[in-house]
């Protein structure tokens, strides 16, 4: 992992930020096609902002993310469960390089 750990923490925190924006928006006009795309553009920001600022494996790891099948005709639920797929790693992440941030006693 890179030295810089707090900055790519608050960058994390950012793009969960971002993440959550998105859907807020995308859940509030129901367009989840719009959302959707929103979301692959992130996605590809967020994985070199985590390769330049984290690390070069946890952005290929965040960018190899991909959502699995879905079996509902709920476009919500589909979109909900997308920003899931992203929220659920970024929040891991976030906890992993605090962790490693703090002083250990």
């Amino acid at each position: 992992m890179s030295p810089d750990v707090p900055n790519g923490v608050s960058i994390v925190l950012q793009q969960l930020k971002e993440l959550e924006s998105i859907a807020s928006q995308t859940l509030q006009d129901l367009n989840t096609v719009a959302g959707a795309e929103r979301i692959t553009k992130w996605k590809a920001l967020t994985a070199s902002l985590i390769s330049h600022s984290v690390g070069p494996q946890q952005g290929t790891a965040f960018a190899n993310i991909h959502v699995g099948p879905s079996f509902t005709n709920d476009l919500v639920e589909e979109f909900s469960d997308l920003v899931d797929c992203y929220r659920t790693p970024l929040l891991a992440l976030a906890k992993q390089l605090t962790q490693s941030s703090s002083p250990r006693s």
